[in-house]
């Protein structure tokens, strides 16, 4: 069953050789963690390669660019380690994981150091990455972390520094959308995802916060 999503799942976001075994790696990795620690939704496993693996690898086409990149709320390692995976290939490239659970960033050191991939955990709160971010990040990325109008509010400092959000957002996107033009002036472009359902990907360009009426 896995073969024929993951055969799916790389047909729709294709990749190199060695970029594969590393995902094979990880998955095989997170397979044997999330019998101990609630990583993924237990009833997307069997589709784990297009739910999950290709969901995160089209991010990449969106910022072709783009080699610094910090992940808000990494969890089990989507998109982030994915990302970091097909990004071990590109000189100079990073993704910068952030989870506070310690459980979880533990999950990540252990996936950064199976499969080779172009990664840094940062085992803290989204804040204080934030507050102390090394300078020049090029994309901001965020899965199932927040209402959109919160992960505005955390990622504002690097996205008003000229950073790119991609968040990766399911049926209720538009509502959120709504929701943040009240706060924020928006930028941004709203793509579906190629794992089909009822995924999307918010494009953010530029983001500017509103001033309080009078």
């Amino acid at each position: 069953m896995l073969a024929g999503d993951k055969a799916k799942a790389l047909s729709l976001c294709p990749v190199s050789r060695e970029t594969e075994a590393r995902l094979d790696r990880y998955i095989e990795l997170l397979l044997l963690w999330q019998a101990k620690t609630n990583l993924v939704a237990p009833s997307t496993l069997p589709h784990i390669w297009t739910r999950h693996v290709a969901d995160s690898l089209q991010l990449l086409a969106l910022a072709p660019d783009a080699k610094r990149w910090a992940d808000f709320g990494s969890g089990g390692g989507f998109p982030g380690v994915v990302l970091a995976c097909a990004l071990a290939e590109r000189p100079g490239a990073s993704v910068h994981l952030v989870e506070r659970n310690g459980k979880k960033a533990a999950f990540l050191r252990e996936a950064v150091r199976v499969t080779g991939a172009a990664a840094v955990v940062y085992p803290e709160d989204i804040v204080d990455y934030v507050d102390s971010a090394p300078a020049g990040v090029d994309c901001v990325t965020a899965r199932a972390v927040a209402p959109l109008h919160n992960l505005f509010e955390l990622a504002a400092p690097l996205l008003t520094a000229g950073a790119k959000g991609l968040f990766l957002k399911g049926q209720d996107v538009e509502s959120e959308l709504t929701e943040a033009t009240r706060y924020w002036n928006i930028q941004s472009s709203l793509i579906r995802s190629v794992s089909g359902g009822d995924g999307w990907i918010v494009m953010v360009d530029r983001l500017e916060r509103r001033l309080a009426s009078a």
